[in-house]
């Protein structure tokens, strides 16, 4: 495909999106299927330009005066991609290109209007209604913060020490680009890709067939390391899902102890199995919902629950930036009162003297901090622990507590909170 007919489908793409409200990925499954001629760069540059038209689509419409999904486009290309004004022209102008540029956006193109005479929600890319939630959350920062939010993600690894040690890791790593992230010994980087380009395929790197390492925010990764050390202890993952943090907190386990993962939803725990095995994990046990009643027998029991709550994922747009565009007041309500029942329901299998970790990849007070609140007024018996991990005090709120920021801490956006039960 040439550059005009790439741009055509990527203004039929983010069309689609805006008028049926698709997520992307199904709208991209979509336009692939109809366009078999389109090659592996194609699809790549159609994606490419249509995550990352969703990232800033405010404030690129700002710059270009003209908010629709080809003002965006456009916007991404002069003022993103750093496309010359001539290579854009030539592109729209081709035989399948989306056509011609007017007057109007050649002078937008040329001379944007300034983002810093936008409001914070434009310029920060998020929806008028999340004014006062992130105003609460990140105060005058906040635009920045959603800012760093609406740019293209790093690629985070996580070394396995099941499988490998740090030299030998960095080493197989080292091939994809990825180099030390910090704060954790086992996290590596590969940085975000520059317009157009693909990031190296992980799957390829023979030693992730072989369980070296997992792919894995370091966000997420510093969410589990707050568990300190729990080797040979009796730890429950209660919203295992896909197994991310269950398998890093079973490397820290060492295979040692007993690690017992759980989901609400029987679906996502194939791939902890899958992904378990690949890792070496031999002390797992999965705790199906089909199964009737799966974690009977472990109340009040266990050392450590961790509980990766159901939230909105605003701290991970950077990565999903359509659903930012699709999040709503009431879905954020429902989100809470899911949020508490968790909570209440994972705080049954703690030991006294055990500890419980909520972990949400939210930005929103109203999902961190107030359920954390709400938690301990209900359940007397826990008490607030202050997070002591190694090089995040910087990320620590008064309570003790630990936010982490795409621009703070440059990760993606999670919030972690310890409590022990003391009765």
């Amino acid at each position: 495909m040439r550059d005009g007919g790439r741009l055509t489908a990527a203004i039929e793409v983010l069309t689609e999106i805006e008028t049926r409200h698709f997520p992307v990925r199904m709208a991209l499954k979509r336009w692939g299927e109809s366009a078999r001629y389109a090659g592996s760069k194609d699809r790549a540059f159609v994606s490419g330009l249509a995550l990352d038209a969703l990232r800033r689509k405010r404030s690129l419409g700002w710059m270009m005066g003209d908010d629709s999904v080809r003002g965006v486009v456009l916007g991404v290309l002069a003022h993103d991609w750093a496309w010359s004004v001539e290579r854009i022209a030539e592109a729209v102008g081709e035989e399948h290109g989306p056509g011609v540029l007017t007057e109007v956006e050649l002078a937008a193109i040329a001379s944007p209007r300034s983002i810093a005479e936008a409001p914070a929600a434009i310029a920060g890319d998020y929806a008028d209604w999340l004014e006062p939630f992130l105003n609460r959350a990140l105060g005058e920062d906040r635009a920045a913060e959603m800012a760093a939010l609406s740019q293209r993600a790093p690629v985070d690894l996580r070394i396995n020490f099941l499988k490998t040690d740090v030299p030998r890791g960095a080493k197989a790593v080292a091939a994809i680009g990825a180099e030390p992230a910090g704060v954790l010994e086992a996290a590596f980087r590969i940085p975000a890709p520059q317009a157009a380009d693909r990031t190296p395929s992980v799957e390829a790197v023979p030693a992730f067939s072989r369980g070296w390492f997992e792919v894995q925010d370091l966000g997420s990764q510093i969410a589990a390391a707050t568990a300190g050390p729990i080797k040979g202890k009796q730890v429950l993952d209660f919203c295992a899902g896909g197994g991310g943090k269950t398998l890093a907190l079973a490397a820290a386990m060492g295979n040692s102890g007993q690690i017992y993962a759980h989901d609400s939803d029987p679906r996502r725990l194939a791939d902890t199995i899958r992904r378990s095995q690949r890792a070496g994990v031999r002390n797992l046990q999965i705790r199906s919902p089909i199964e009737g009643e799966p974690l009977k027998g472990l109340e009040s029991k266990l050392d450590l629950v961790f509980v990766d709550a159901p939230c909105t994922g605003s701290g991970t747009w950077r990565r999903h930036p359509d659903a930012k565009w699709r999040l709503s007041s009431d879905q954020l309500a429902k989100r809470q009162i899911e949020q508490d029942a968790v909570l209440t329901d994972a705080a049954d299998f703690v030991k006294v003297g055990g500890r419980l970790i909520y972990v949400t990849c939210s930005l929103l007070v109203e999902e961190n901090e107030d359920r954390v609140a709400a938690f301990l007024e209900r359940h007397p018996g826990f008490s607030t622990v202050p997070i002591t991990l190694d090089g995040v005090q910087q990320y620590l709120t008064p309570q003790g507590h630990l936010r982490l920021t795409p621009k703070g801490a440059g990760t993606d956006g999670f919030f972690t909170a310890v409590m022990e039960r003391t009765a």
